[in-house]
């Protein structure tokens, strides 16, 4: 349930006391291996059309051992069933959808064929205004679909500190670019993940080596059908 994970995600706020205060912790503990970067050169002879895993600290694996995060886990189920994809990793560890905004064009010379957009987690904790994050995510998901491809949005929620106003306003932000761009959405990303202990690193924030399995089966489940 993901008010699993908002009780913990309060927790681990609360315990730093201000907001600003978690956050300039969790980004000084990023090693310089969560530094932005470039996707993996692809070998010349892989014609293999892309998925781009077009995210933050969840998709680029933080805390996880090379080989741990979602986006590597897909590749591997993707292989096993036969289809004919190679994944991108573009997660970048602390990005907001401004970050994303200013790094879209990278992702889209990938010339992909599917986009999980898995973004907006951080301006909720930062308290960003909600039109903000509408904008850069509505910006994204046009340049996307202009390059032809097909996108699907990754939802996420926000502790009950945040109060349940903005919290509801920010879930909306999913489901209605979902419905107006006709994305598929996955409402929830960490579903069955957030808020259990044996699926989450110690910050309570991201999903361990198990959760991470998890994870890529909620984003298996919703490529089937796409390719």
């Amino acid at each position: 349930m993901k008010w699993a994970l908002v009780i913990a995600l309060l927790a681990a706020v609360c315990g730093c006391g201000r907001k600003e205060d978690s956050l300039a912790q969790h980004n000084a503990g990023q090693s310089a291996t969560d530094a932005p970067k470039a996707p993996a050169p692809v070998a010349p002879n892989d014609t293999r059309p892309a998925i781009i895993c077009f995210g933050d600290s969840i998709a680029a694996g933080f805390g996880l051992e090379a080989g741990q995060s979602f986006p590597e886990l897909l590749q591997k189920d993707l292989d096993a069933r036969g289809a004919k994809y190679r994944v991108v990793n573009m997660g970048v560890s602390g990005d907001t959808t401004q970050d994303g905004l200013a790094r879209v064009s990278m992702a889209v010379n990938e010339k992909p064929s599917i986009v999980l957009l898995e973004l907006g987690g951080n301006d909720g904790l930062r308290g960003i205004p909600i039109a903000i994050t509408h904008s850069n995510l509505a910006q994204m998901i046009e340049a996307f679909q202009a390059a032809g491809a097909r996108v699907v949005l990754a939802g996420m929620t926000l502790p009950p500190n945040y109060g349940q106003q903005y919290i509801a306003q920010f879930e909306k932000v999913y489901r209605d670019l979902a419905a107006k761009y006709k994305v598929k959405l996955i409402p929830f990303l960490l579903e069955g993940v957030g808020g259990h202990d044996e699926f989450m690193q110690r910050d309570r924030l991201h999903p361990n080596a198990a959760g991470a399995r998890k994870v890529e089966a909620v984003v298996m489940k919703a490529l089937e059908g796409m390719f």
